[in-house]
Protein backbone atom coordinates (compact mmCIF):
# COMPACT_ATOMS: atom_id res chain seq x y z
CA UNK A 1 0.00 0.00 0.00
CA UNK A 2 1.28 3.47 -0.90
CA UNK A 3 2.39 5.51 2.15
CA UNK A 4 0.02 8.34 3.00
CA UNK A 5 3.03 10.63 3.49
CA UNK A 6 6.24 10.18 1.51
CA UNK A 7 9.25 12.42 2.16
CA UNK A 8 12.21 12.08 -0.19
CA UNK A 9 15.65 13.76 0.05
CA UNK A 10 14.10 16.69 1.92
CA UNK A 11 16.32 19.55 2.99
CA UNK A 12 15.72 23.01 4.39
CA UNK A 13 18.29 25.80 4.65
CA UNK A 14 17.13 29.21 5.87
CA UNK A 15 18.37 32.54 4.50
CA UNK A 16 20.69 32.85 7.48
CA UNK A 17 22.52 29.75 6.28
CA UNK A 18 21.18 27.52 9.06
CA UNK A 19 20.50 24.01 7.76
CA UNK A 20 17.41 22.86 9.65
CA UNK A 21 16.86 19.60 7.74
CA UNK A 22 19.38 17.39 5.97
CA UNK A 23 18.35 14.80 3.38
CA UNK A 24 15.24 13.50 5.17
CA UNK A 25 13.65 10.30 3.86
CA UNK A 26 10.52 9.15 5.63
CA UNK A 27 7.37 7.17 4.81
CA UNK A 28 4.33 7.21 7.07
CA UNK A 29 1.78 4.45 6.58
CA UNK A 30 -1.97 4.86 6.38
CA UNK A 31 -3.90 4.43 9.61
CA UNK A 32 -0.94 4.45 12.00
CA UNK A 33 -0.03 6.63 14.95
CA UNK A 34 3.49 7.87 14.28
CA UNK A 35 5.42 9.64 17.04
CA UNK A 36 8.17 12.05 15.97
CA UNK A 37 10.61 12.57 18.82
CA UNK A 38 13.60 14.85 19.12
CA UNK A 39 15.19 17.45 21.40
CA UNK A 40 14.46 21.15 21.03
CA UNK A 41 15.91 22.49 17.80
CA UNK A 42 16.16 19.03 16.22
CA UNK A 43 13.96 19.96 13.24
CA UNK A 44 10.57 18.54 14.26
CA UNK A 45 8.60 21.74 13.73
CA UNK A 46 10.36 22.53 10.43
CA UNK A 47 9.57 19.06 9.09
CA UNK A 48 5.92 19.28 10.10
CA UNK A 49 5.62 22.82 8.74
CA UNK A 50 6.96 21.71 5.34
CA UNK A 51 4.60 18.73 5.11
CA UNK A 52 1.67 20.97 6.05
CA UNK A 53 2.63 23.54 3.43
CA UNK A 54 3.56 26.31 5.87
CA UNK A 55 7.29 26.34 4.99
CA UNK A 56 8.77 25.80 1.53
CA UNK A 57 11.46 23.10 1.23
CA UNK A 58 14.91 23.92 -0.16
CA UNK A 59 15.42 20.47 -1.73
CA UNK A 60 13.53 17.22 -2.11
CA UNK A 61 9.86 16.32 -2.44
CA UNK A 62 6.93 15.60 -0.14
CA UNK A 63 3.69 13.90 -1.10
CA UNK A 64 0.59 13.83 1.10
CA UNK A 65 -2.01 11.27 0.07
CA UNK A 66 -0.34 11.16 -3.34
CA UNK A 67 -0.34 14.96 -3.88
CA UNK A 68 2.85 16.98 -4.16
CA UNK A 69 2.82 19.60 -1.40
CA UNK A 70 4.31 22.25 -3.72
CA UNK A 71 2.81 21.66 -7.18
CA UNK A 72 -0.53 20.32 -5.87
CA UNK A 73 -0.73 22.47 -2.77
CA UNK A 74 -4.53 22.77 -2.48
CA UNK A 75 -5.20 19.05 -2.86
CA UNK A 76 -2.40 18.12 -0.47
CA UNK A 77 -3.40 20.64 2.19
CA UNK A 78 -7.05 19.57 2.04
CA UNK A 79 -6.06 16.08 3.22
CA UNK A 80 -4.19 17.44 6.29
CA UNK A 81 -5.41 18.70 9.64
CA UNK A 82 -2.93 20.50 11.89
CA UNK A 83 -3.29 21.01 15.64
CA UNK A 84 -0.62 23.57 16.60
CA UNK A 85 1.06 23.69 19.97
CA UNK A 86 -0.05 27.24 20.67
CA UNK A 87 -3.67 28.02 21.54
CA UNK A 88 -4.53 30.31 18.62
CA UNK A 89 -8.27 30.91 18.58
CA UNK A 90 -10.64 33.88 18.57
CA UNK A 91 -11.52 34.18 22.26
CA UNK A 92 -14.96 35.69 21.67
CA UNK A 93 -16.27 33.23 19.08
CA UNK A 94 -18.40 30.25 20.04
CA UNK A 95 -17.12 26.72 19.71
CA UNK A 96 -19.65 25.96 16.96
CA UNK A 97 -18.79 29.03 14.88
CA UNK A 98 -15.04 28.49 15.24
CA UNK A 99 -15.16 24.88 14.06
CA UNK A 100 -17.66 25.62 11.27
CA UNK A 101 -15.53 28.51 10.00
CA UNK A 102 -12.46 26.26 9.77
CA UNK A 103 -14.41 23.89 7.52
CA UNK A 104 -15.30 26.76 5.23
CA UNK A 105 -11.65 27.76 4.85
CA UNK A 106 -11.10 24.57 2.85
CA UNK A 107 -14.03 25.26 0.54
CA UNK A 108 -16.12 22.50 2.06
CA UNK A 109 -19.91 22.93 1.98
CA UNK A 110 -21.72 23.32 5.27
CA UNK A 111 -22.27 20.03 7.04
CA UNK A 112 -23.80 20.54 10.49
CA UNK A 113 -24.06 16.77 10.99
CA UNK A 114 -20.29 16.36 10.62
CA UNK A 115 -19.55 19.28 12.94
CA UNK A 116 -21.90 17.76 15.53
CA UNK A 117 -20.21 14.37 15.15
CA UNK A 118 -16.76 15.90 15.74
CA UNK A 119 -17.90 17.93 18.76
CA UNK A 120 -19.59 14.93 20.32
CA UNK A 121 -16.53 12.73 19.76
CA UNK A 122 -14.40 15.33 21.58
CA UNK A 123 -16.91 15.82 24.42
CA UNK A 124 -17.54 19.40 23.29
CA UNK A 125 -21.18 19.16 22.30
CA UNK A 126 -22.48 20.64 25.53
CA UNK A 127 -20.00 23.52 25.06
CA UNK A 128 -20.95 24.30 21.45
CA UNK A 129 -22.56 27.66 22.31
CA UNK A 130 -19.85 28.72 24.78
CA UNK A 131 -17.38 31.40 23.86
CA UNK A 132 -13.81 30.15 23.80
CA UNK A 133 -12.73 32.62 26.48
CA UNK A 134 -14.90 30.72 28.98
CA UNK A 135 -13.26 27.34 28.35
CA UNK A 136 -10.47 25.66 30.29
CA UNK A 137 -7.10 25.07 28.67
CA UNK A 138 -7.89 21.41 28.08
CA UNK A 139 -11.20 22.26 26.40
CA UNK A 140 -9.51 24.86 24.19
CA UNK A 141 -7.06 22.21 23.06
CA UNK A 142 -9.99 19.95 22.16
CA UNK A 143 -11.42 22.81 20.11
CA UNK A 144 -8.13 22.99 18.18
CA UNK A 145 -8.49 19.28 17.37
CA UNK A 146 -12.11 19.84 16.31
CA UNK A 147 -11.01 22.68 14.01
CA UNK A 148 -8.37 20.42 12.45
CA UNK A 149 -10.98 17.69 11.85
CA UNK A 150 -13.69 20.00 10.54
CA UNK A 151 -12.79 19.48 6.85
CA UNK A 152 -12.55 15.68 7.18
CA UNK A 153 -8.78 15.27 6.69
CA UNK A 154 -7.16 11.87 6.31
CA UNK A 155 -3.97 13.02 8.06
CA UNK A 156 -3.84 14.71 11.46
CA UNK A 157 -0.74 16.40 12.86
CA UNK A 158 -0.68 16.94 16.62
CA UNK A 159 2.13 19.22 17.80
CA UNK A 160 2.50 18.71 21.55
CA UNK A 161 -1.20 17.77 21.90
CA UNK A 162 -1.24 17.56 25.70
CA UNK A 163 1.17 20.37 26.58
CA UNK A 164 -0.10 22.05 29.75
CA UNK A 165 -2.87 19.50 30.20
CA UNK A 166 -3.31 17.73 33.54
CA UNK A 167 -2.69 13.98 33.84
CA UNK A 168 -6.33 12.83 33.87
CA UNK A 169 -7.26 14.94 30.86
CA UNK A 170 -4.10 13.79 29.07
CA UNK A 171 -5.30 10.20 29.29
CA UNK A 172 -8.69 11.24 27.92
CA UNK A 173 -6.91 12.90 25.01
CA UNK A 174 -5.01 9.66 24.37
CA UNK A 175 -8.35 7.87 24.05
CA UNK A 176 -9.53 10.52 21.57
CA UNK A 177 -6.41 10.04 19.44
CA UNK A 178 -6.83 6.26 19.44
CA UNK A 179 -10.46 6.59 18.40
CA UNK A 180 -9.42 8.83 15.50
CA UNK A 181 -6.91 6.20 14.37
CA UNK A 182 -9.65 3.57 14.58
CA UNK A 183 -11.75 5.61 12.12
CA UNK A 184 -8.91 5.53 9.58
CA UNK A 185 -7.22 8.87 10.32
CA UNK A 186 -3.42 8.74 10.22
CA UNK A 187 -2.04 10.55 13.27
CA UNK A 188 1.44 12.09 13.51
CA UNK A 189 2.33 13.54 16.88
CA UNK A 190 5.29 15.32 18.37
CA UNK A 191 5.62 15.25 22.11
CA UNK A 192 7.96 15.99 24.99
CA UNK A 193 6.06 13.45 27.10
CA UNK A 194 7.87 10.29 26.08
CA UNK A 195 5.30 8.16 27.92
CA UNK A 196 2.76 9.59 25.47
CA UNK A 197 4.64 8.03 22.55
CA UNK A 198 5.18 4.84 24.53
CA UNK A 199 1.47 4.62 25.29
CA UNK A 200 0.06 5.41 21.85
CA UNK A 201 2.50 5.14 18.95
CA UNK A 202 2.64 2.27 16.49
CA UNK A 203 5.99 3.50 15.17
CA UNK A 204 8.56 5.97 16.44
CA UNK A 205 10.87 8.28 14.51
CA UNK A 206 13.75 10.11 16.17
CA UNK A 207 15.17 13.28 14.63
CA UNK A 208 18.32 15.04 15.82
CA UNK A 209 20.37 17.85 14.26
CA UNK A 210 18.05 17.88 11.26
CA UNK A 211 18.55 14.19 10.45
CA UNK A 212 16.39 11.14 11.01
CA UNK A 213 18.28 8.95 13.48
CA UNK A 214 15.94 5.99 13.15
CA UNK A 215 12.39 4.91 12.33
CA UNK A 216 11.23 1.75 14.05
CA UNK A 217 8.12 -0.02 15.28
CA UNK A 218 7.80 0.87 18.93
CA UNK A 219 7.82 -2.70 20.21
CA UNK A 220 10.77 -3.66 18.01
CA UNK A 221 12.67 -0.57 19.14
CA UNK A 222 12.19 -1.37 22.80
CA UNK A 223 13.18 -5.00 22.25
CA UNK A 224 16.24 -4.07 20.21
CA UNK A 225 17.63 -1.22 22.31
CA UNK A 226 16.01 -1.79 25.67
CA UNK A 227 17.78 -3.16 28.70
CA UNK A 228 16.34 -5.37 31.40
CA UNK A 229 17.36 -5.64 35.01
CA UNK A 230 16.83 -8.78 37.05
CA UNK A 231 16.98 -8.09 40.80
CA UNK A 232 17.31 -10.99 43.22
CA UNK A 233 16.60 -10.49 46.92
CA UNK A 234 18.89 -12.86 48.81
CA UNK A 235 18.26 -14.84 51.98
CA UNK A 236 21.72 -13.97 53.30
CA UNK A 237 23.90 -10.92 52.54
CA UNK A 238 26.95 -11.51 50.35
CA UNK A 239 30.46 -10.53 51.40
CA UNK A 240 31.72 -10.92 47.84
CA UNK A 241 30.96 -12.60 44.52
CA UNK A 242 32.31 -16.10 43.77
CA UNK A 243 34.73 -16.18 40.78
CA UNK A 244 32.28 -18.37 38.82
CA UNK A 245 29.85 -15.41 38.67
CA UNK A 246 32.38 -12.82 37.47
CA UNK A 247 31.33 -13.19 33.81
CA UNK A 248 27.84 -11.94 34.58
CA UNK A 249 29.02 -8.53 35.84
CA UNK A 250 26.54 -8.61 38.68
CA UNK A 251 26.05 -5.62 40.96
CA UNK A 252 25.64 -6.15 44.68
CA UNK A 253 23.40 -3.64 46.43
CA UNK A 254 21.18 -3.28 49.48
CA UNK A 255 24.01 -4.02 51.94
CA UNK A 256 24.79 -7.21 50.08
CA UNK A 257 21.20 -8.44 50.14
CA UNK A 258 20.45 -7.83 46.46
CA UNK A 259 22.05 -9.03 43.23
CA UNK A 260 21.29 -7.00 40.09
CA UNK A 261 21.85 -8.48 36.62
CA UNK A 262 21.55 -6.09 33.65
CA UNK A 263 21.15 -7.61 30.19
CA UNK A 264 19.81 -6.65 26.77
CA UNK A 265 16.37 -7.89 25.78
CA UNK A 266 17.77 -9.86 22.84
CA UNK A 267 19.76 -12.13 25.17
CA UNK A 268 18.53 -15.71 25.24
CA UNK A 269 16.63 -16.90 28.31
CA UNK A 270 19.04 -19.80 28.75
CA UNK A 271 21.68 -17.26 29.87
CA UNK A 272 19.48 -16.49 32.86
CA UNK A 273 18.87 -20.18 33.45
CA UNK A 274 22.63 -20.71 33.50
CA UNK A 275 22.98 -17.86 35.98
CA UNK A 276 20.49 -19.55 38.31
CA UNK A 277 22.47 -22.80 38.07
CA UNK A 278 25.68 -20.95 38.95
CA UNK A 279 24.00 -19.30 41.94
CA UNK A 280 22.76 -22.69 43.14
CA UNK A 281 26.23 -24.21 42.84
CA UNK A 282 27.68 -21.28 44.81
CA UNK A 283 25.13 -21.85 47.56
CA UNK A 284 23.44 -18.48 46.97
CA UNK A 285 19.68 -18.63 47.40
CA UNK A 286 17.10 -15.90 46.87
CA UNK A 287 13.67 -15.31 48.33
CA UNK A 288 12.21 -13.00 45.68
CA UNK A 289 12.95 -11.53 42.27
CA UNK A 290 11.62 -8.88 39.91
CA UNK A 291 12.52 -7.48 36.51
CA UNK A 292 12.36 -3.97 35.08
CA UNK A 293 12.80 -2.85 31.47
CA UNK A 294 14.13 0.35 29.91
CA UNK A 295 11.45 2.89 29.10
CA UNK A 296 11.18 4.56 25.69
CA UNK A 297 12.45 7.71 27.39
CA UNK A 298 15.71 6.03 28.38
CA UNK A 299 16.16 4.68 24.85
CA UNK A 300 15.47 8.12 23.40
CA UNK A 301 18.03 9.78 25.65
CA UNK A 302 20.58 7.14 24.65
CA UNK A 303 19.94 7.70 20.92
CA UNK A 304 20.22 11.48 21.22
CA UNK A 305 23.51 11.18 23.14
CA UNK A 306 24.92 8.86 20.49
CA UNK A 307 23.91 11.29 17.74
CA UNK A 308 25.36 14.38 19.44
Amino acid sequence: MQPIISVSSLGKTYASGFQALKHINLDIERGEIFALLGPNGAGKTTLISIICGLVRPSTGTVKANGYDIVTQYRQARATIGLVPQELTTDAFETVWDTVSFSRGLFGKPKNPAHIEKVLRALSLWNKKDNKLITLSGGMKRRVLIAKALSHEPQILFLDEPTAGVDVSLRKEMWDVVRSLRDTGVTVILTTHYIEEAEEMADRVGVINHGEIVLVEEKKALMNKLGKKQLTLQLHQPLQGLPPALAAYQLDVSGDGCELVYTYDTQRQHNDITTLFHQLDRAGISFKDLHTTQSSLEEIFVQLVKEGS
